[in-house]
């Protein structure tokens, strides 16, 4: 999971406000990636493979 002090996990120490801000991040990096990913594959023909023109 994390890394420990004591028999705590380091993110039960974390305040409230670090935990939201961390999630927001996390949210925002996951939505970059899809939107890439999406970006990607937008005008693909199903059933055949990318061309390397990209």
């Amino acid at each position: 999971m994390t890394n420990r002090i004591g028999n705590k996990n380091v993110a039960q120490l974390r305040g409230k406000q670090e935990r939201k801000e961390t999630k927001e991040a996390n949210r925002a990096r996951e939505a970059t990636k899809r939107a890439e990913a999406r970006a990607k594959y937008r005008n693909a023909v199903k059933g055949q493979p990318l061309t390397a023109s990209a």
